[in-house]
Protein backbone atom coordinates (compact mmCIF):
# COMPACT_ATOMS: atom_id res chain seq x y z
CA UNK A 1 0.00 0.00 0.00
CA UNK A 2 2.77 2.39 0.92
CA UNK A 3 4.53 1.83 -2.40
CA UNK A 4 1.33 2.63 -4.27
CA UNK A 5 0.90 5.73 -2.11
CA UNK A 6 4.46 6.82 -2.89
CA UNK A 7 3.85 6.40 -6.61
CA UNK A 8 0.57 8.33 -6.32
CA UNK A 9 2.27 11.25 -4.58
CA UNK A 10 5.12 11.32 -7.11
CA UNK A 11 2.69 11.30 -10.03
CA UNK A 12 0.64 14.06 -8.42
CA UNK A 13 3.77 16.20 -8.02
CA UNK A 14 5.64 15.69 -11.31
CA UNK A 15 2.88 17.09 -13.53
CA UNK A 16 2.44 20.43 -11.70
CA UNK A 17 6.21 20.67 -11.25
CA UNK A 18 6.92 20.45 -15.00
CA UNK A 19 4.15 22.96 -15.81
CA UNK A 20 5.13 25.51 -13.13
CA UNK A 21 8.83 25.20 -13.93
CA UNK A 22 8.39 26.01 -17.61
CA UNK A 23 5.87 28.77 -16.89
CA UNK A 24 8.33 30.38 -14.46
CA UNK A 25 11.18 29.97 -16.93
CA UNK A 26 9.10 31.57 -19.68
CA UNK A 27 8.24 34.56 -17.47
CA UNK A 28 11.90 35.10 -16.55
CA UNK A 29 13.02 34.91 -20.19
CA UNK A 30 10.34 37.42 -21.20
CA UNK A 31 11.57 39.70 -18.43
CA UNK A 32 15.05 39.50 -19.96
CA UNK A 33 13.75 40.49 -23.39
CA UNK A 34 11.78 43.32 -21.85
CA UNK A 35 14.96 44.69 -20.24
CA UNK A 36 17.08 44.46 -23.40
CA UNK A 37 14.37 45.03 -26.01
CA UNK A 38 15.47 48.59 -26.83
CA UNK A 39 19.05 47.47 -27.44
CA UNK A 40 18.13 44.51 -29.66
CA UNK A 41 15.33 45.93 -31.82
CA UNK A 42 16.43 47.20 -35.21
CA UNK A 43 19.63 45.13 -35.33
CA UNK A 44 18.32 42.89 -38.11
CA UNK A 45 18.73 39.71 -36.08
CA UNK A 46 18.02 36.48 -37.90
CA UNK A 47 15.75 33.74 -36.60
CA UNK A 48 18.69 31.48 -35.75
CA UNK A 49 20.40 34.25 -33.75
CA UNK A 50 17.23 34.88 -31.75
CA UNK A 51 16.78 31.15 -31.11
CA UNK A 52 20.37 30.88 -29.89
CA UNK A 53 20.01 33.84 -27.55
CA UNK A 54 16.67 32.55 -26.25
CA UNK A 55 18.06 29.06 -25.61
CA UNK A 56 21.22 30.15 -23.79
CA UNK A 57 19.45 32.81 -21.73
CA UNK A 58 16.71 30.37 -20.71
CA UNK A 59 19.46 27.98 -19.59
CA UNK A 60 21.01 30.64 -17.36
CA UNK A 61 17.57 31.31 -15.81
CA UNK A 62 17.17 27.71 -14.57
CA UNK A 63 18.80 28.38 -11.13
CA UNK A 64 16.11 30.99 -10.47
CA UNK A 65 13.15 29.13 -11.99
CA UNK A 66 13.81 25.71 -10.46
CA UNK A 67 13.33 26.61 -6.75
CA UNK A 68 10.21 28.64 -7.55
CA UNK A 69 8.78 25.79 -9.60
CA UNK A 70 9.40 23.33 -6.76
CA UNK A 71 7.81 25.66 -4.20
CA UNK A 72 4.72 26.29 -6.31
CA UNK A 73 4.31 22.63 -7.34
CA UNK A 74 4.62 21.38 -3.74
CA UNK A 75 1.99 23.85 -2.52
CA UNK A 76 -0.34 22.91 -5.39
CA UNK A 77 0.15 19.16 -4.87
CA UNK A 78 -0.43 19.06 -1.13
CA UNK A 79 -3.09 21.78 -1.33
CA UNK A 80 -5.04 19.77 -3.91
CA UNK A 81 -4.74 16.62 -1.77
CA UNK A 82 -6.01 18.54 1.23
CA UNK A 83 -8.85 20.08 -0.75
CA UNK A 84 -9.97 16.64 -1.95
CA UNK A 85 -9.69 15.20 1.58
CA UNK A 86 -6.96 12.80 0.48
CA UNK A 87 -4.72 13.99 3.31
CA UNK A 88 -7.49 13.24 5.80
CA UNK A 89 -7.83 9.71 4.43
CA UNK A 90 -4.07 9.15 4.54
CA UNK A 91 -3.77 10.42 8.12
CA UNK A 92 -6.78 8.35 9.21
CA UNK A 93 -4.92 5.27 7.91
CA UNK A 94 -2.17 6.00 10.43
CA UNK A 95 0.33 7.45 7.97
CA UNK A 96 2.01 10.60 9.26
CA UNK A 97 2.72 13.75 7.26
CA UNK A 98 6.46 13.11 7.33
CA UNK A 99 5.94 9.59 5.97
CA UNK A 100 4.02 10.60 2.87
CA UNK A 101 6.40 13.54 2.37
CA UNK A 102 9.33 11.13 2.28
CA UNK A 103 9.15 9.99 -1.38
CA UNK A 104 8.91 13.58 -2.59
CA UNK A 105 11.76 14.59 -0.28
CA UNK A 106 14.00 11.92 -1.82
CA UNK A 107 12.90 13.01 -5.28
CA UNK A 108 13.68 16.68 -4.49
CA UNK A 109 17.08 15.69 -3.10
CA UNK A 110 17.73 13.88 -6.39
CA UNK A 111 16.65 17.03 -8.26
CA UNK A 112 18.99 19.04 -6.02
CA UNK A 113 21.90 16.78 -6.98
CA UNK A 114 21.09 17.21 -10.65
CA UNK A 115 20.79 20.96 -10.04
CA UNK A 116 24.33 21.04 -8.63
CA UNK A 117 25.70 19.18 -11.65
CA UNK A 118 23.76 21.50 -13.95
CA UNK A 119 24.92 24.60 -12.07
CA UNK A 120 28.53 23.42 -12.05
CA UNK A 121 28.89 22.15 -15.61
CA UNK A 122 26.14 23.53 -17.84
CA UNK A 123 25.62 27.04 -16.42
CA UNK A 124 29.26 28.19 -16.98
CA UNK A 125 29.07 27.10 -20.63
CA UNK A 126 25.65 28.72 -21.08
CA UNK A 127 26.89 31.94 -19.44
CA UNK A 128 29.87 32.01 -21.79
CA UNK A 129 27.68 31.60 -24.87
CA UNK A 130 24.86 33.87 -23.70
CA UNK A 131 26.93 36.78 -22.37
CA UNK A 132 29.36 36.79 -25.32
CA UNK A 133 26.46 36.71 -27.79
CA UNK A 134 24.58 39.41 -25.87
CA UNK A 135 27.73 41.58 -25.82
CA UNK A 136 28.11 41.31 -29.60
CA UNK A 137 24.43 42.02 -30.23
CA UNK A 138 24.37 45.06 -27.96
CA UNK A 139 27.46 46.52 -29.65
CA UNK A 140 26.42 45.79 -33.23
CA UNK A 141 25.10 48.55 -35.49
CA UNK A 142 21.42 48.83 -36.37
CA UNK A 143 20.36 47.71 -39.82
CA UNK A 144 20.87 50.24 -42.58
CA UNK A 145 17.51 51.92 -43.21
CA UNK A 146 16.94 54.86 -45.56
CA UNK A 147 13.91 56.99 -44.67
CA UNK A 148 12.45 59.59 -46.98
CA UNK A 149 13.12 63.22 -46.04
CA UNK A 150 15.82 62.40 -43.45
CA UNK A 151 19.60 62.40 -43.53
CA UNK A 152 21.12 59.01 -42.80
CA UNK A 153 24.66 58.86 -41.33
CA UNK A 154 24.84 55.16 -40.50
CA UNK A 155 27.53 54.53 -43.14
CA UNK A 156 30.82 56.01 -41.94
CA UNK A 157 31.93 58.94 -44.09
CA UNK A 158 28.61 59.50 -45.86
CA UNK A 159 25.44 61.53 -45.30
CA UNK A 160 22.59 60.37 -47.52
CA UNK A 161 19.22 62.03 -48.04
CA UNK A 162 16.39 60.64 -50.13
CA UNK A 163 13.51 62.98 -50.91
CA UNK A 164 11.00 60.28 -51.88
CA UNK A 165 10.91 56.52 -51.57
CA UNK A 166 8.36 54.40 -53.42
CA UNK A 167 6.36 51.58 -51.84
CA UNK A 168 8.51 48.94 -53.55
CA UNK A 169 11.36 49.95 -51.22
CA UNK A 170 13.83 50.27 -54.12
CA UNK A 171 12.91 53.29 -56.23
CA UNK A 172 14.16 56.60 -54.80
CA UNK A 173 14.04 60.23 -55.99
CA UNK A 174 15.76 63.53 -55.23
CA UNK A 175 18.93 61.94 -53.84
CA UNK A 176 21.74 63.89 -52.17
CA UNK A 177 24.95 62.13 -51.08
CA UNK A 178 27.67 63.95 -49.10
CA UNK A 179 31.02 62.15 -49.21
CA UNK A 180 33.25 62.93 -46.17
CA UNK A 181 35.74 60.12 -46.65
CA UNK A 182 38.56 62.50 -47.59
CA UNK A 183 38.36 64.19 -44.19
CA UNK A 184 38.10 67.65 -45.76
CA UNK A 185 34.39 68.20 -45.24
CA UNK A 186 31.72 68.23 -47.94
CA UNK A 187 34.21 68.26 -50.82
CA UNK A 188 32.30 65.60 -52.77
CA UNK A 189 28.57 65.83 -53.41
CA UNK A 190 26.32 63.71 -55.62
CA UNK A 191 22.85 64.89 -56.64
CA UNK A 192 20.47 62.78 -58.70
CA UNK A 193 16.81 63.03 -59.68
CA UNK A 194 16.04 59.33 -59.31
CA UNK A 195 17.61 55.92 -58.79
CA UNK A 196 17.32 52.48 -57.31
CA UNK A 197 18.72 50.78 -54.21
CA UNK A 198 20.03 47.31 -55.11
CA UNK A 199 21.64 45.09 -52.43
CA UNK A 200 24.34 42.68 -53.53
CA UNK A 201 23.71 38.93 -53.42
CA UNK A 202 25.80 38.48 -50.26
CA UNK A 203 24.27 41.57 -48.56
CA UNK A 204 27.74 43.04 -48.05
CA UNK A 205 27.24 45.95 -50.45
CA UNK A 206 24.44 48.35 -51.37
CA UNK A 207 24.38 49.79 -54.90
CA UNK A 208 22.75 53.13 -55.59
CA UNK A 209 21.99 53.04 -59.37
CA UNK A 210 21.51 56.76 -59.98
CA UNK A 211 20.15 58.45 -63.10
CA UNK A 212 20.18 62.01 -64.40
CA UNK A 213 22.46 63.67 -61.86
CA UNK A 214 25.57 65.70 -61.15
CA UNK A 215 28.81 65.03 -59.26
CA UNK A 216 30.59 67.94 -57.57
CA UNK A 217 34.19 67.68 -56.35
CA UNK A 218 36.58 70.17 -54.82
CA UNK A 219 40.33 69.72 -55.20
CA UNK A 220 43.20 71.57 -53.53
CA UNK A 221 46.56 71.81 -55.29
CA UNK A 222 49.74 73.32 -53.91
CA UNK A 223 52.06 75.03 -56.32
CA UNK A 224 55.07 77.07 -55.16
CA UNK A 225 53.64 77.10 -51.63
CA UNK A 226 50.34 78.58 -52.74
CA UNK A 227 47.09 76.62 -52.38
CA UNK A 228 44.71 76.78 -55.28
CA UNK A 229 41.15 75.50 -55.13
CA UNK A 230 39.38 73.95 -58.06
CA UNK A 231 35.85 72.67 -58.43
CA UNK A 232 34.73 70.00 -60.88
CA UNK A 233 31.19 69.34 -62.02
CA UNK A 234 30.33 66.17 -63.96
CA UNK A 235 26.98 65.24 -65.40
CA UNK A 236 25.93 61.61 -65.66
CA UNK A 237 22.96 59.81 -67.14
CA UNK A 238 23.61 56.62 -65.22
CA UNK A 239 26.09 56.01 -62.41
CA UNK A 240 26.49 53.33 -59.74
CA UNK A 241 27.57 54.32 -56.24
CA UNK A 242 28.60 51.30 -54.15
CA UNK A 243 28.45 51.41 -50.34
CA UNK A 244 30.24 48.87 -48.16
CA UNK A 245 27.84 47.39 -45.54
CA UNK A 246 30.34 45.06 -43.87
CA UNK A 247 30.29 47.19 -40.71
CA UNK A 248 26.61 46.31 -40.24
CA UNK A 249 27.34 42.60 -40.20
CA UNK A 250 27.42 41.01 -36.75
CA UNK A 251 30.99 40.09 -35.84
CA UNK A 252 31.54 37.59 -33.05
CA UNK A 253 34.08 38.41 -30.36
CA UNK A 254 36.43 35.60 -29.37
CA UNK A 255 34.99 33.70 -26.40
CA UNK A 256 38.49 33.43 -24.90
CA UNK A 257 38.11 37.04 -23.74
CA UNK A 258 35.22 36.01 -21.45
CA UNK A 259 36.55 32.71 -20.08
CA UNK A 260 38.33 34.27 -17.09
CA UNK A 261 35.09 35.72 -15.67
CA UNK A 262 33.80 34.00 -12.54
CA UNK A 263 30.43 33.22 -14.17
CA UNK A 264 32.21 30.94 -16.68
CA UNK A 265 33.95 28.63 -14.18
CA UNK A 266 33.09 25.43 -12.35
CA UNK A 267 33.97 24.56 -8.74
CA UNK A 268 37.44 23.23 -9.56
CA UNK A 269 38.38 26.31 -11.57
CA UNK A 270 36.97 28.60 -8.88
CA UNK A 271 39.04 26.80 -6.23
CA UNK A 272 42.19 27.33 -8.27
CA UNK A 273 41.49 31.03 -8.74
CA UNK A 274 40.61 31.53 -5.06
CA UNK A 275 43.87 29.84 -4.01
CA UNK A 276 45.82 31.99 -6.47
CA UNK A 277 44.26 35.13 -4.99
CA UNK A 278 45.28 34.06 -1.49
CA UNK A 279 48.83 33.30 -2.59
CA UNK A 280 49.05 36.61 -4.40
CA UNK A 281 47.95 38.58 -1.31
CA UNK A 282 50.67 36.89 0.76
CA UNK A 283 53.31 37.52 -1.90
CA UNK A 284 52.19 41.14 -2.23
CA UNK A 285 52.77 41.81 1.48
CA UNK A 286 56.09 39.97 1.39
CA UNK A 287 57.34 41.88 -1.67
CA UNK A 288 56.30 45.19 -0.12
CA UNK A 289 58.24 44.34 3.04
CA UNK A 290 61.33 43.42 1.02
CA UNK A 291 61.11 46.74 -0.86
CA UNK A 292 60.72 48.86 2.29
CA UNK A 293 63.01 46.97 4.67
CA UNK A 294 66.29 48.63 3.49
CA UNK A 295 64.83 52.04 4.37
CA UNK A 296 62.66 51.18 7.37
CA UNK A 297 64.19 48.87 9.92
CA UNK A 298 60.80 48.14 11.48
CA UNK A 299 59.73 46.47 8.21
CA UNK A 300 62.39 43.77 8.56
CA UNK A 301 61.77 40.23 9.71
CA UNK A 302 62.12 39.02 13.30
CA UNK A 303 65.83 38.26 13.02
CA UNK A 304 66.55 41.72 11.64
CA UNK A 305 64.53 43.36 14.43
CA UNK A 306 66.39 41.29 17.02
CA UNK A 307 69.73 42.48 15.62
CA UNK A 308 68.49 46.09 15.67
CA UNK A 309 67.39 45.83 19.33
CA UNK A 310 70.74 44.26 20.26
CA UNK A 311 72.64 47.08 18.62
CA UNK A 312 70.55 49.71 20.41
CA UNK A 313 71.03 48.06 23.79
CA UNK A 314 74.82 47.79 23.25
CA UNK A 315 75.24 51.53 22.69
CA UNK A 316 76.84 53.02 25.77
CA UNK A 317 76.40 56.64 24.89
CA UNK A 318 73.41 57.88 22.97
CA UNK A 319 73.99 61.02 20.95
CA UNK A 320 71.26 63.61 21.38
CA UNK A 321 70.56 66.62 19.25
CA UNK A 322 68.56 69.73 19.99
CA UNK A 323 66.11 70.21 17.14
CA UNK A 324 66.86 67.99 14.14
CA UNK A 325 69.09 65.17 12.97
CA UNK A 326 70.40 67.53 10.30
CA UNK A 327 72.22 69.45 13.03
CA UNK A 328 74.74 66.60 13.12
CA UNK A 329 75.24 66.60 9.35
CA UNK A 330 77.88 68.81 7.70
CA UNK A 331 76.50 71.71 5.70
CA UNK A 332 77.98 70.37 2.47
CA UNK A 333 75.93 67.16 2.74
CA UNK A 334 72.60 68.51 4.00
CA UNK A 335 71.16 69.18 0.53
CA UNK A 336 72.04 65.74 -0.76
CA UNK A 337 70.66 64.01 2.32
CA UNK A 338 67.39 65.96 2.21
CA UNK A 339 66.91 65.26 -1.51
CA UNK A 340 67.73 61.56 -1.02
CA UNK A 341 65.33 61.29 1.93
CA UNK A 342 62.50 62.99 0.04
CA UNK A 343 63.05 60.73 -2.96
CA UNK A 344 63.09 57.62 -0.74
CA UNK A 345 59.88 58.64 1.04
CA UNK A 346 58.19 59.50 -2.26
CA UNK A 347 59.13 56.13 -3.80
CA UNK A 348 58.04 54.27 -0.68
CA UNK A 349 54.70 56.07 -0.63
CA UNK A 350 54.16 55.34 -4.32
CA UNK A 351 54.94 51.68 -3.79
CA UNK A 352 52.55 51.50 -0.82
CA UNK A 353 49.75 53.19 -2.81
CA UNK A 354 50.22 50.83 -5.76
CA UNK A 355 50.26 47.79 -3.49
CA UNK A 356 47.19 49.02 -1.62
CA UNK A 357 45.18 49.59 -4.81
CA UNK A 358 46.33 46.27 -6.20
CA UNK A 359 45.31 44.44 -3.04
CA UNK A 360 41.89 46.17 -3.00
CA UNK A 361 41.23 45.16 -6.61
CA UNK A 362 42.32 41.57 -6.06
CA UNK A 363 40.32 41.34 -2.84
CA UNK A 364 37.16 42.46 -4.66
CA UNK A 365 37.78 39.80 -7.30
CA UNK A 366 38.45 37.26 -4.56
CA UNK A 367 35.07 38.03 -2.97
CA UNK A 368 33.28 37.68 -6.33
CA UNK A 369 34.88 34.31 -7.02
CA UNK A 370 34.14 33.17 -3.48
CA UNK A 371 30.49 34.20 -3.83
CA UNK A 372 30.24 32.26 -7.09
CA UNK A 373 31.75 29.19 -5.41
CA UNK A 374 29.06 29.21 -2.71
CA UNK A 375 26.36 29.85 -5.33
CA UNK A 376 27.13 26.44 -6.87
CA UNK A 377 25.83 24.80 -3.70
CA UNK A 378 23.07 27.15 -2.55
CA UNK A 379 20.83 26.20 -5.51
CA UNK A 380 20.64 22.56 -4.42
CA UNK A 381 19.83 23.47 -0.82
CA UNK A 382 17.28 26.07 -1.98
CA UNK A 383 15.36 23.34 -3.83
CA UNK A 384 15.11 21.19 -0.68
CA UNK A 385 14.35 24.17 1.57
CA UNK A 386 11.52 25.51 -0.56
CA UNK A 387 10.01 22.04 -0.77
CA UNK A 388 10.10 21.79 3.04
CA UNK A 389 8.23 25.11 3.11
CA UNK A 390 5.82 24.39 0.26
CA UNK A 391 4.67 20.90 1.28
CA UNK A 392 3.39 21.82 4.77
CA UNK A 393 1.99 25.10 3.43
CA UNK A 394 -0.10 23.16 0.93
CA UNK A 395 -1.28 20.81 3.65
CA UNK A 396 -2.30 23.80 5.79
CA UNK A 397 -4.09 25.97 3.20
CA UNK A 398 -5.84 22.94 1.56
CA UNK A 399 -6.26 24.73 -1.77
CA UNK A 400 -5.15 23.47 -5.18
CA UNK A 401 -4.88 25.17 -8.55
CA UNK A 402 -3.11 28.44 -9.32
CA UNK A 403 -5.07 30.80 -7.05
CA UNK A 404 -4.07 30.94 -3.41
CA UNK A 405 -1.01 28.64 -3.92
CA UNK A 406 0.40 31.04 -6.50
CA UNK A 407 0.03 34.05 -4.20
CA UNK A 408 1.63 32.33 -1.20
CA UNK A 409 4.42 30.75 -3.28
CA UNK A 410 5.34 34.07 -4.90
CA UNK A 411 5.30 35.81 -1.50
CA UNK A 412 7.68 33.27 0.06
CA UNK A 413 9.92 33.22 -3.00
CA UNK A 414 10.15 37.02 -3.06
CA UNK A 415 11.25 36.98 0.59
CA UNK A 416 13.79 34.25 -0.15
CA UNK A 417 15.10 36.06 -3.24
CA UNK A 418 15.40 39.43 -1.48
CA UNK A 419 17.36 37.86 1.39
CA UNK A 420 19.58 36.01 -1.10
CA UNK A 421 20.33 39.19 -3.07
CA UNK A 422 20.96 41.15 0.15
CA UNK A 423 23.34 38.51 1.46
CA UNK A 424 25.17 38.37 -1.86
CA UNK A 425 25.63 42.14 -2.00
CA UNK A 426 26.90 42.23 1.59
CA UNK A 427 29.32 39.41 0.76
CA UNK A 428 30.67 41.15 -2.32
CA UNK A 429 31.31 44.35 -0.38
CA UNK A 430 33.07 42.43 2.39
CA UNK A 431 30.62 43.65 5.04
CA UNK A 432 30.07 40.10 6.27
CA UNK A 433 31.89 36.81 5.64
CA UNK A 434 30.99 35.26 2.32
CA UNK A 435 29.61 32.02 3.71
CA UNK A 436 27.26 33.92 6.04
CA UNK A 437 25.92 36.16 3.26
CA UNK A 438 25.38 33.35 0.75
CA UNK A 439 23.69 31.03 3.25
CA UNK A 440 21.78 33.75 5.10
CA UNK A 441 18.48 33.17 3.28
CA UNK A 442 18.67 29.41 3.82
CA UNK A 443 19.54 29.80 7.47
CA UNK A 444 16.70 32.27 8.14
CA UNK A 445 13.99 30.27 6.34
CA UNK A 446 14.98 26.83 7.61
CA UNK A 447 13.43 27.38 11.09
CA UNK A 448 10.25 28.62 9.37
CA UNK A 449 10.15 25.35 7.41
CA UNK A 450 10.33 23.31 10.62
CA UNK A 451 7.61 25.45 12.22
CA UNK A 452 5.33 24.94 9.21
CA UNK A 453 5.95 21.18 9.25
CA UNK A 454 5.01 21.08 12.93
CA UNK A 455 1.89 23.15 12.26
CA UNK A 456 0.86 20.87 9.39
CA UNK A 457 1.33 17.76 11.56
CA UNK A 458 -1.05 19.30 14.13
CA UNK A 459 -3.62 20.24 11.44
CA UNK A 460 -3.14 23.97 11.96
CA UNK A 461 -5.80 26.25 10.53
CA UNK A 462 -3.82 29.49 10.37
CA UNK A 463 -4.62 29.88 6.64
CA UNK A 464 -8.37 29.32 6.93
CA UNK A 465 -10.94 32.10 7.16
CA UNK A 466 -12.75 30.41 10.06
CA UNK A 467 -9.60 30.49 12.21
CA UNK A 468 -9.26 34.26 11.78
CA UNK A 469 -12.98 34.72 12.45
CA UNK A 470 -12.65 32.82 15.73
CA UNK A 471 -9.60 34.86 16.72
CA UNK A 472 -11.48 38.07 15.87
CA UNK A 473 -14.52 36.98 17.87
CA UNK A 474 -12.37 36.18 20.91
CA UNK A 475 -10.58 39.50 20.63
CA UNK A 476 -13.91 41.35 20.50
CA UNK A 477 -15.24 39.45 23.50
CA UNK A 478 -12.12 40.19 25.53
CA UNK A 479 -12.36 43.86 24.58
CA UNK A 480 -16.01 44.02 25.68
CA UNK A 481 -15.26 42.36 29.02
CA UNK A 482 -12.49 44.85 29.70
CA UNK A 483 -15.04 47.66 29.49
Amino acid sequence: MLKKLDILILRSFIGPFIVTFFITLFVLVMQFFWLYMDELIGKGLGIWMIVQLLFFMSTTMVPLALPLGILLASIMTFGSMGENFELVAIKSAGISLLRFMRPLLFFIMFIGGLAFLFNNNVIPYANLKALSLLYDLRNSKPTFNIRAGQFNKDIDGFSIRVGEKDKDGKTIRNIIIYDHTSGAGNDRVVIAKQGEMIPSADKHYLIFRLRDGWRYEEAVSNKDGVNSYQQYRMYFRKWDKVFDLSSFKLTRTSEDLFKDAYQMMDVVQLNERIDSFRRYEKSLAKNLGIYLSPNIEAMGNDSQLAVLNKRISSVKKIITYKSSFLDLVPDSLKGRIVASSINTVRNSKGMIDISSNDKTLHHENFLQFNVEWHRKFTLSFACVLLFLIGAPLGAIIRKGGLGMPMVIAVAFFVVFHIMSITGEKLSKTGSIPTWIGMWMATGMLLPIAFILINQARNDSQIFTKEWYMRVWTKAISVFKKSK
